[in-house]
């Protein structure tokens, strides 16, 4: 007896469009589809891998700028494999989801080291690299070598939901094997880079999130969700949690033309990226006042054995708190001015700390909100002044 749990979730499926899906999907691509980003009309296994990090949950707009830069800096997988972190964390600054960064160091060193340099062609191989999930390695091999290999990223299920009407949330994992099997299902035999471009096109250009177009879509006559009046429905958003609030405060000490920083460590957010010293606020969550935060300068180890006593603390200032929204989590940072009474206030680097002089903070990969941070200071007769 079958279990019920494995019972198939979309409905039955006419067999017309799952015998032409392919076909007109690759001919409304070829007219309509997306042909001049950077990424595309090559079969450079190492870019078309570089694109496809960098496009995992972000914007093409947002990824294109980083992309032309890290290809300026690093033009071979070598060139990125043999790169200091710090300076590969330094050019993804800004682009968030930090783990991709550290993992696509770790799958260019793999790839020199285990591959000699090429990346397999198998898409078996390839998601046995850093970083490299299913639908990565489809993608790349698809791009590269003609793999007859599906992909399923967001884009995807967001049209295989709506055109075959499947319901539930794709982040289960009954839906996504239901997915996995109409996605594999639907592969033609041939021009396999024109339909997992296609795919992709057709998610993110006419298929999206808010406000699909639905009257330019090939699809329009046999969308399960345009028959039904569920465009906006499907596919079924993901169940809400309440999202968890932290407060943290975080200091800008300065001595002189340095400002102190803090190496984050490779595991949680900003992995691997400099950031300033934090201190964990009280538990109740009340700003710290001057007095307060003198007190607790001593509970960040670290930190307290780059300065000198308190009395070399010359001034403390409150600056503008700032909030960024992670995925999990909303995180308030509430930054202090800390000012060393003059430069010979510093300690020598230790314990994960280092002190940058003014000109090298620029070149320095910092987290967004860090950033946003330093830059709404600017020097000014040797100290930093909150610019309004």
């Amino acid at each position: 007896m079958s279990d019920a749990s494995e019972t198939p979730i979309r409905p039955t499926m006419t067999a017309p469009l799952t015998d032409t899906f392919a076909a007109r999907l690759i001919a409304w691509q070829a007219e309509h589809g997306r042909h001049d980003l950077p990424w595309q009309n090559t079969r450079d296994a190492y870019r078309i891998w570089l694109s496809e990090i960098m496009l995992q949950q972000t914007q093409v707009a947002t990824v294109i700028p980083y992309y032309e830069r890290f290809l300026v800096r690093f033009p071979t997988v070598d060139a990125l494999a043999a790169a200091p972190q710090d300076d590969v964390m330094a050019l993804w600054a800004g682009l968030g989801y930090y783990s991709r960064a550290r993992n696509l160091h770790r799958c260019a060193q793999a790839v020199v080291s285990q591959h000699g340099g090429t990346f397999p062609a198998s898409v078996e191989a390839l998601a046995e690299l850093p970083g490299i999930g299913r639908s990565t390695a489809a993608a790349i091999a698809a791009f590269a070598y003609d793999a007859h290999a599906a992909i399923l990223d967001g884009n995807v299920k967001r049209v295989l939901a709506r055109v075959f009407g499947i319901d539930g949330f794709p982040g289960t994992p009954k839906v996504e094997r239901e997915m996995w099997a109409l996605a594999e299902a639907l592969l033609p035999d041939d021009h396999l880079p024109a339909y997992t471009q296609g795919m992709m096109d057709l998610g993110a250009t006419l298929c999206g999130r808010g406000k699909p177009r639905c009257g330019e879509c090939p699809f329009e006559t046999d969308c399960a969700a345009h028959a039904t009046g569920r465009e906006r429905t499907l596919p079924a958003p993901k169940p809400k949690k309440a999202q968890p609030v932290r407060f943290v405060d975080v200091l800008v000490v300065r001595a002189g033309a340095h400002v102190l920083f803090e190496k984050r460590p490779d595991s949680g957010i900003w992995g691997g990226l400099w950031s300033l010293p934090e201190l964990t606020p009280p538990q109740d969550d009340a700003p710290a006042d001057d007095a307060a935060l003198r007190a607790r300068l001593t509970e960040h180890a670290a930190c307290a054995a780059q300065l000198a006593r308190a009395a070399d603390v010359a001034a403390l200032a409150p600056l503008r708190p700032l909030t960024h929204v992670f995925t999990h989590f909303k995180l308030h940072l509430r930054p202090w001015l800390v000012t060393m009474a003059d430069d010979t206030a510093r300690r020598g680097a230790a314990g994960g700390m280092a002190w940058f002089a003014d000109d090298a903070i620029g070149a320095a990969g910092l987290p967004s909100p860090i950033r946003r941070i330093v830059d709404a200071l600017s020097p000014a007769d040797g100290q930093l002044a909150l610019t309004t």
